[in-house]
């Protein structure tokens, strides 16, 4: 096979690879928190309660294209609380994004703040 054939056969594999994936789109927090349709406030982890755990976690959010969260990413935060965080997330509903006219995946990072 020839170089050139190699490189053809390569951009293929790759072309198609990326067939699978759905554009997303990025959305800016104070856009998508306008867009919250179900919120479900995560319980405070007993064990961070007892020690006085305070503080905020950040979470990178998909949401698909029907408005459901699709995946959670803890980006920051004490880890006694990241895990009510991301559970409660994934409980949340959103309205559907669209991207020119198109409905969307988005992407966006979520705040969770937690206060004694």
């Amino acid at each position: 096979m020839t170089k050139e054939g190699v490189m053809i056969l390569s951009m293929m594999a790759v072309m198609g690879s990326m067939a699978g994936l759905e554009a997303q789109l990025r959305v800016p927090s104070a856009d998508a928190l306008k867009a919250v349709e179900t919120k479900v406030t995560p319980q405070y982890p007993p064990i961070a309660k007892q020690m006085r755990v305070t503080g905020k976690v950040e979470l990178e959010v998909t949401i698909g294209t029907d408005g459901a969260v699709e995946a959670v990413k803890v980006i920051s935060g004490n880890a006694l609380l990241t895990a009510s965080a991301t559970e409660a997330m994934k409980k949340w509903k959103f309205q559907p994004f669209t991207e020119n006219g198109e409905p969307s995946k988005a992407v966006t990072v979520i705040n969770i703040d937690y206060k004694l």
